[in-house]
């Protein structure tokens, strides 16, 4: 079992936003924490029924929140809400959706979305919330990347691009925030066997919300600002990074 988590200062319950609130990773990562059950956990994403039904399933105070990564414009409003009601000490940006490329090609638009799921909704959204846990001088933001994120494939270019964008976003974000009290930690899984990946085979190095989820609390208590998983997946991403084009564009994994 993994140790507590200490999140807050002591004699206050944590405050724990969840961005995706019904991904089966950041409710791993939720569980894995191992937080006291005063711990109160905002919920916010777009299936209400799904929402309500996770904060049933955790041990802590939840409260469930309407939240669209696509929405753009509601993203400020969402955060000033959220801070309103205290201070934040963890925030899980785990907004995400995947799509075969096959779809996506026959369909632009929806690839369009598909970036403004995985990169865009998180990039406005944080923004707003880096300013007031700035104001804060502490708290921890978790960002949800991916190995898709070292060099885009042939066979998923745009989830691959929203990945990488991302990625870049949360090194130059944890660099912003060097010194201020708030840190970021990049997450990097590997293909996770779950409900985002049902029907596909798994690919080497495969792993489960369950293991992201202790891998990451096990990285929020040594203060890491990156984590693999697992962890052998670093030595494969520099492999990757060293293949030459031409014979890149030929693997299928």
């Amino acid at each position: 079992m993994t140790a507590m988590t200490r999140l807050s200062p002591p004699g206050r319950p944590a405050r724990i936003l969840l961005l995706g609130g019904t991904s089966e990773i950041g409710l791993a990562i939720l569980t894995a924490l191992h937080a006291p059950a005063d711990t109160r956990v905002l919920l916010a994403g777009r299936d209400t029924e799904r929402l309500a039904a996770a904060g049933r399933a955790l041990p802590y105070q939840v409260t469930t929140l309407r939240y669209d990564a696509t929405a753009l414009a509601t993203h400020e409003e969402l955060i000033k809400t959220v801070f309103a009601d205290g201070d934040v000490d963890l925030i899980i940006s785990a907004a995400g959706v995947l799509v075969a490329q096959e779809a996506l090609d026959r369909d632009p638009l929806r690839a369009g979305l598909l970036v403004e799921t995985n990169f865009t909704g998180h990039v406005t959204t944080l923004l707003a919330a880096t300013e007031r846990m700035r104001a804060q001088h502490t708290g921890t933001i978790v960002i949800l990347s991916s190995v898709a994120a070292v060099r885009p494939r042939k066979f998923n270019p745009v989830y691959g691009a929203a990945k990488a964008g991302l990625d870049a976003f949360g090194r130059g974000l944890a660099d912003q925030l060097h010194g201020s009290g708030v840190r970021v930690l990049l997450v990097r899984p590997g293909f996770v066997v779950g409900r985002m990946t049902k029907g596909m085979a798994a690919a080497p190095l495969a792993t489960t919300p369950d293991q992201v989820g202790a891998a990451v609390a096990a990285a929020l208590d040594k203060g890491a600002d990156q984590v693999w998983v697992p962890p052998s997946l670093a030595v494969l991403a520099t492999v990757i990074r060293l293949i030459p084009r031409p014979l890149w564009r030929r693997v299928r994994m």
